[in-house]
């Protein structure tokens, strides 16, 4: 960019962020994320840090905390207070450590970690142990005063165990249990999350309001320059022990550290964990045990050199949109996506975001060069959420969606009342590379020895064309392939030959037949298995007797149904003795039956469209001849027993599973819970029926019985499965 653009881009970022922390802090309006609001900020701190001749006294990276709202008393802080400095890298984390030796480089730091509770900074005075004062943050030199609020909040003492005159920072929130209630009891109000609610109810005016609310907090700062009373504290798990003892509470999770290794043990664990959490936390808090150091670092002008707050990895993040290109998927349908400049999302990053469908772009109106919040949409595909208007320079250029295929270049179709273009060529090659991939993927075949490059590099040299084909490669073809050694060619050859056998449900899904997705793969099961010949043998039997299979003889051509059998290869997982059926046996159990449609009217939960894709798909040869290939090259379909076994304690009711299982895997107690008719969620709310609990269920427990849900314990998650 030009100096001129960069001066546009910074006045822009500049004004969007003020308004932004008017909105959130004092209008308590939740306009974006405040891990998107970080994104915009860090943008910029670069761009200010690049050409400081463009800092301005008004731009959000100059001041602490946020502007008054104007409806409170204003009344000045006796001590300053700071912001603390993000980090959003462990890279960041080990920087600022390095910074802070470099100052006092023979200092043996210890460090306090404590979790960054997502709430209202709040600073409470007492004077010989009485509560006197409660204010916000405010602009860091002047809060409003808040308490009378403050004072109906149970977890504030209004008297001290010990009558000391001091100055206690900490944080006011609303736990998620707290926030349902909330939602129930005041169905009317719009609350975007737990922190919104909690600044709302502090600033409210009439006390009574805040005292139903069920707000809490947490305090962990009882250091104020010139006030006399305080108790001696040598640093800061002194400080966190006093606040114990004087009657505040502390958030619990906090731990002291003799290096770096452990605090990033503790941030992976608290990433990982936190979701199990009672209330809301964004990051963890890191400061220099030791109050001397404390002392001798001092501050910078914003921000204290001893403390930094790690950010957890943004659920929500911006980019730029460089370009928008549309990918063709294994149904044939057009999906628009865009290319962002590259930014981190829950942890990885993030360089394409899906936008859906042509409808959708005109919606939010999203155009090459726009600034875009994106998110992981149930924290796995990135999704563009919404343009940032405000930060368009006029330059941005609007999307035309294609007419033609982009790979084959076909006529796109889109039939009437639906959202989606797709390409109807059958034959795209775009379509038959999505159609393998879809093929080996997790909940299919599971081939994961089988990604997209080694299938791009088998598709490219014509090993593969047809899924089949993946069943019947041999070792030279996988070992000219790039990278592949002897020892990981066999790896791949065993990870195919264990994939061999398959349970019908997933074999349906792995075909890639429009409208028969996961779900309704596994309602089909059990009308299905009725119409099959079953056969039985052991994990890693060759398939005999090949007239019973195929009702004639094969092609003494083909060889034996298996490819030789790799070295140490085996079937595991498996019963010793098992229940199958061939590709050819199901394919003639789609085409031979006289009532087929009737047996697939009357499965709940099969839609009329899935059903006639279906029966399309069996119907055409060049499929009949694919479901061949299988079967000579050795693939078994396995028998399920016990699918959907609709129970009236599961069916319509939503589990959450937590803890471990002596006699399941978490996994394995998902799938019972579907297949007995009941949903399964990852998060305990008030929609939540039961909670099944293993060993060491964390807060998930806790909620639950806040809530008051059902809980089943292993010995009860054993009596109803």
């Amino acid at each position: 960019m030009s100096k001129a653009e960069v001066a546009s881009r910074i006045a822009k970022l500049r004004d969007f962020l003020n308004d932004w922390n008017y909105q959130y802090f004092v209008e308590n309006n939740n306009t974006l994320s405040e891990a998107a609001r970080d994104k915009l900020k860090r943008e910029l701190e670069d761009l200010e840090k690049e050409y400081p001749e463009l800092i301005s006294p008004d731009s959000p990276t100059q001041r602490v905390g946020a502007p008054l709202s104007g409806k409170l008393p204003k009344v000045r802080h006796v001590t300053r207070k700071e912001s603390l400095q993000d980090a959003f890298s462990w890279e960041e984390v080990a920087d600022w450590k390095e910074r802070a030796q470099r100052i006092l480089p023979h200092a043996q730091f210890r460090y306090v970690t404590e979790l960054k509770i997502d709430g209202l900074n709040i600073t409470l005075w007492y004077e010989k142990g009485q509560l006197r004062r409660a204010l916000t943050r405010g602009n860091g030199e002047v809060g409003e005063d808040v308490t009378h609020t403050v004072r109906t909040i149970q977890a504030v003492p209004l008297s001290l165990k010990k009558p000391l005159t001091a100055e206690i920072s900490g944080e006011v929130y609303m736990s998620y249990a707290a926030f349902e209630n909330l939602k129930r009891a005041e169905p009317d109000e719009d609350f975007a999350n737990p922190r919104n609610a909690a600044a709302g109810t502090v600033r409210q005016l009439d006390p009574q309001m805040a005292a139903k609310r069920e707000l809490s907090a947490f305090f962990y700062n009882l250091r104020a320059e010139g006030v006399k009373g305080l108790p001696a504290v040598a640093g800061q798990k002194d400080t966190l022990e006093t606040l114990k003892e004087l009657g505040l509470p502390t958030e619990p999770h906090w731990k002291l550290h003799e290096d770096l290794d452990s605090i990033h043990t503790f941030l992976q664990h608290w990433d990982k964990n936190r979701r199990d959490l009672p209330y809301q936390t964004d990051g963890v808090v890191i400061k220099i045990d030791q109050l001397e150091y404390q002392q001798r670092l001092g501050s910078t002008a914003k921000a204290p050199r001893w403390a930094i707050a790690y950010k957890f990895p943004a659920e929500q993040s911006t980019s730029v949109v460089d370009d928008i290109i549309a990918q063709v998927g294994r149904t044939g349908a057009i999906t628009p996506v865009a290319c962002l400049r590259p930014t981190l999302v829950a942890g990885s990053t993030i360089s394409r975001a899906t936008l859906h469908n042509e409808d959708e772009i005109r919606r939010k109106d999203v155009r090459i060069g726009d600034t875009v919040v994106i998110q992981k949409a149930g924290d796995v595909i990135p999704e563009v959420v919404e343009v940032i208007t405000k930060l368009r320079s006029g330059k941005e250029k609007p999307y035309h969606f294609p007419k033609k295929c982009p790979v084959c270049s076909t006529p796109l179709e889109r039939p009437e009342g639906e959202v989606i273009s797709r390409c109807p060529n059958r034959h795209c090659p775009a379509q038959t590379r999505e159609r393998l991939y879809h093929f080996v993927s997790r909940k299919a075949f599971d081939i994961e020895a089988l990604g997209q490059k080694i299938m791009d590099q088998l598709v490219d040299r014509s090993f593969v064309i047809s899924p089949a084909d993946i069943f019947d490669l041999k070792y030279d073809q996988i070992y000219s392939l790039d990278l592949f050694e002897e020892k990981r060619t066999n790896n791949l050859l065993e990870a195919i030959e264990k994939a061999k056998d398959i349970p019908l449900s997933r074999f349906l899904f792995a075909l890639g037949i429009r409208h028969v997705g996961e779900k309704t793969s596994r309602d089909l099961v059990p009308e299905l298995q009725k119409g099959i010949h079953w056969h039985r043998g052991k994990a890693g039997d060759e398939v005999a007797d090949q007239s019973t299979l195929f009702g004639e003889a094969v092609d003494e051509s083909v060889g034996s149904l298996r490819p030789p059998a790799v070295e140490g290869a085996s079937r595991s997982n498996l019963p010793d003795r098992l229940e199958y059926c061939t590709p050819s046996d199901l394919s003639k159990r789609m085409t031979q039956s006289n009532d087929i449609h009737a047996q697939l009217d009357s499965v709940e939960g099969v839609g009329e469209k899935a059903s006639e894709a279906l029966l399309d798909w069996f119907s055409q040869k060049k499929h009949e001849h694919e479901l061949e290939k299988m079967t000579q090259f050795g693939v078994r379909i396995l028998k399920e027993t016990f699918v959907n076994e609709h129970d009236p304690s599961f069916e319509g009711k939503t589990f959450v599973i937590t803890g471990s299982f002596q006699k399941f895997s978490r996994e394995e107690l998902k799938q019972i819970v579907l297949r007995k008719g009941g949903k399964v969620s990852s998060a305990v709310t008030s929609k939540t029926d039961v909670l099944m609990v293993g060993e060491e269920p964390g807060s998930k427990l806790k909620k639950a019985m806040e809530l008051g849900i059902t809980v089943w314990n292993e010995g009860e998650v054993g009596k109803h499965v």
